[in-house]
């Protein structure tokens, strides 16, 4: 059994809604398995950082927290993260500069991995969230997997959707629905990366 990591972290539950979509798709493809984890907020204040999320720990309504381990162990990659002035959260940024170890070793080199995101406004710096995580993951090795026009959803929709991965735009409060079109490109992303790490993986 090949486990995907859907690696994520939501502010306001869209980008967890999202990963249970793209994981949804990762275990519709024979063999593979999604292991949804989530990454602990960090603090505002430089004086008081936040205490270290323990490893076994489950925030509440989420995933338990990832650690280095369930990076060195997934075959493939899903990472999702809310845009933040077109950029990628804090929390998942400080968690990837916490993986200078694994760089170091190369353990996620050769991966497939793909990218997915939330945005409160429609034209809010979706593509360039999806650019800022894919990143660190191309400084790891890692290989980008994206959603080809050939998905007619990604033709189709009004709202999110881009060919650097899946998004979705979740209004000023964060509790527009996601689409019909925004759910089928979350499950066509993670199905898409689990066939080719199935691929591809030895």
């Amino acid at each position: 059994m090949k486990e995907i990591l859907v690696l994520y972290y939501s502010h306001t539950g869209a980008v967890r809604d999202m990963a249970q979509l793209v994981a949804r798709g990762v275990e519709q493809v024979a063999g593979c398995a999604a292991r949804v984890r989530t990454v602990a907020k960090v603090a505002t204040a430089h004086e008081a950082p936040a205490p270290a999320a323990p490893p076994s720990s489950i925030p509440e309504g989420g995933a338990p927290y990832a650690e280095l381990r369930d990076l060195e162990e997934c075959a493939g990659l899903a990472l999702g993260s809310p845009t933040r002035f077109g950029n990628m959260a804090a929390p998942m940024k400080y968690f990837w500069d916490s993986t200078g170890e694994l760089w170091l070793k190369g353990g996620l080199a050769g991966k497939p991995a793909a990218v997915f995101t939330s945005t409160a406004s429609l034209h809010g710096g979706q593509e360039t969230t999806l650019i800022s995580m894919m990143l660190p993951l191309l400084h790891h090795g890692m290989l980008i997997v994206g959603l080809p026009y050939t998905e007619p959803e990604l033709i189709a929709t009004t709202a999110g959707g881009t060919p650097y991965g899946a998004s979705h735009h979740a209004g000023a409060t964060g509790g527009r629905a996601i689409t019909e079109h925004e759910r089928k490109l979350c499950i066509t992303l993670g199905r898409r990366l689990a066939e080719i790490t199935v691929r591809i993986s030895p």
